[in-house]
């Protein structure tokens, strides 16, 4: 998650049975919520069954945002690469059009040409529509911050090396155990959190300004010395 102070955090570790649906999500959202998490200006996500219907339950006033990037890359794998290099022409003035309206029209543009070739990427983007739209209607600069789940990717892609490492678990604690210590040692030196922080800065002004109704008083946010995240503060037992 991504703090009006400009910092990330991990903000817990759920173990799930591999057929996570609208219940799951809903448990995680309002343990989170319950926790002091009080609004939620975007939720990005992308192929989390369940996950898009329950938000408006915790947070109504949230909007979710489809991942762009798991977008494109959906795009180009429906495609031969030899058409690679003219899809990303047609497709980049959807991704970067100035508004909802303009990327309707380069969608249509985009079906007119590879429509019939390659029907299934228009399926995917007509799909993907709903939850893919809400960002083009804010600043360059909130685009950029809520237009991916690469953070979240990065993330899961440790975790799934330090599970292949072991190989297996005597118990699901010991399991959430690994992937904690995991967490921990993402960013040792702070020097991660430092460059974050510094980028953040144009989007923390756009945000202000986009949000100046459901923006809370500058008291309330100011820097305050790093903080281990709540469900970090003590690592799963492993019995």
């Amino acid at each position: 998650m991504s703090a009006i102070t400009g910092e990330k955090d991990v903000l817990g570790l759920w173990a799930g049975t591999g057929g996570e649906g609208a219940k799951f999500w809903m448990s995680v959202l309002t343990d989170i919520k319950n926790r002091g998490v009080r609004d939620t200006f975007f939720l990005a996500c992308d192929g989390l069954k369940g996950l898009p219907e329950v938000v408006g339950n915790v947070w109504p006033l949230a909007t979710v945002q489809t991942c762009v990037i798991h977008l494109l890359r959906n795009t180009f794998r429906l495609a031969s690469k030899q058409d690679w290099d003219a899809l990303k022409r047609d497709v980049k003035p959807i991704y970067t059009a100035p508004s909802p309206e303009a990327a309707r029209t380069a969608l249509d543009d985009l079906t007119e040409k590879w429509g019939t070739k390659y029907g299934a990427i228009i399926r995917l983007w007509e799909s993907a529509w709903e939850e893919f739209t809400p960002f083009l209607a804010y600043d360059l600069e909130i685009r950029t911050v809520i237009c991916s789940t690469n953070a979240i990717e990065s993330l899961n892609a440790r975790y799934r090396r330090a599970v292949r490492a072991r190989g297996h678990f005597p118990t699901e604690q010991a399991a959430l155990k690994c992937l904690y210590l995991v967490t921990r040692s993402l960013d040792p030196t702070g020097q991660g959190r430092t460059r974050w922080t510094m980028r953040w800065k144009p989007a923390l002004n756009a945000f202000a300004i986009t949000f100046a109704d459901r923006w809370p008083a500058p008291e309330t946010y100011q820097r305050k010395p790093p903080k281990t995240p709540l469900a970090l503060q003590t690592p799963p037992r492993a019995d």
